[in-house]
């Protein structure tokens, strides 16, 4: 093989190198233009060793929430039948509490955790109200640890993922209710 032949092979190399790393970055770009969107922000920044990335958009207005649905109610119980039991009150009120929940969802694919370390404790726990800017947990994303924060006040109904466990864009982390 000559040099001009092995010189050729390289430059090619080297441009299907560029071209996997262009279409990475395309990708990432894409992931951080979905979180603007999801979140409602008017401008992310990001930035590494070797690249800095500003997105911005134009917000338009807030979007009007849909109209919840009705709670369950019960029934009248027929003359002369049995009060329903304690633990079916409970349940009943269970999911009355849960039709105005709402979820906590991850902002993108990795892996969650809790806890800061296999051993320490977790960040929250279920009934405990959480404030604004509260570390809920920490999802590992292409060998970063991104803490995910909370966006209001509010009460961990039920934590719906195990530690360690995948979790993909969207997927639901917690149910919580509140603001």
């Amino acid at each position: 093989m000559g040099l001009s032949t092995m010189a050729n092979d390289e430059a090619t190399k080297g441009e299907s190198r560029a071209a996997d790393g262009k279409a990475q970055a395309l990708v990432e770009v894409r992931a951080l233009a979905r979180l603007l969107r999801q979140y409602d922000l008017s401008e992310l920044e990001v930035e590494t060793e070797d690249a800095r990335i500003v997105l911005k958009r134009t917000l338009g207005t807030a979007p009007t929430p849909a109209p919840l649905p009705p709670t369950p109610t019960e029934a009248p119980a027929a003359p002369g039948a049995a009060a329903p039991a304690a633990s079916e009150h409970a349940r009943v009120a269970a999911l009355a509490a849960l039709a105005g929940a709402k979820s906590i969802t991850s902002p993108f694919v990795g892996t969650f955790y809790r806890a800061a370390s296999p051993d320490g404790p977790p960040f929250v726990e279920v009934g405990q109200t959480v404030r604004k800017g509260q570390t809920l947990c920490i999802i590992e994303a292409m060998k970063l640890m991104n803490e995910i924060e909370a966006e209001l006040d509010v009460k961990i109904l039920e934590v719906l993922v195990k530690s360690g466990e995948p979790v993909e864009f969207g997927q639901a982390l917690f149910r919580v209710e509140g603001a």
